[in-house]
């Protein structure tokens, strides 16, 4: 996601850059919320899921090196799907 930044433009995005520790099985962005963060897994697993003709549906379980979150930010729209720390 980084590749084509600069060096500079790294260091600014890193600086700006948070870490967020989770519990077992805590949401940490659930369907429908307004999405106000990106997040980039170092460690652990989240699961994805979503409401789906009114069933909650298991979409993926994030890893380490994948991210989360993107799409509310880039698209300005609400969350897509609720992810879960495993």
């Amino acid at each position: 996601m980084f590749q084509g930044l600069s060096d500079d433009d790294k260091n600014i995005i890193i600086g700006a850059m948070e870490e967020v520790k989770t519990t077992s099985k805590e949401f940490i962005i659930k369907e429908g919320e307004t999405g106000q963060m990106l997040y980039i897994i170092s460690e652990g697993e989240f699961d994805c899921s979503k409401v789906i003709k009114g069933k909650e549906t298991y979409l993926k379980t994030y890893k380490p090196g994948e991210y989360f979150g993107e799409l509310a930010l880039m698209y300005n729209a609400p969350r897509a799907a609720s992810i879960q720390s495993k």
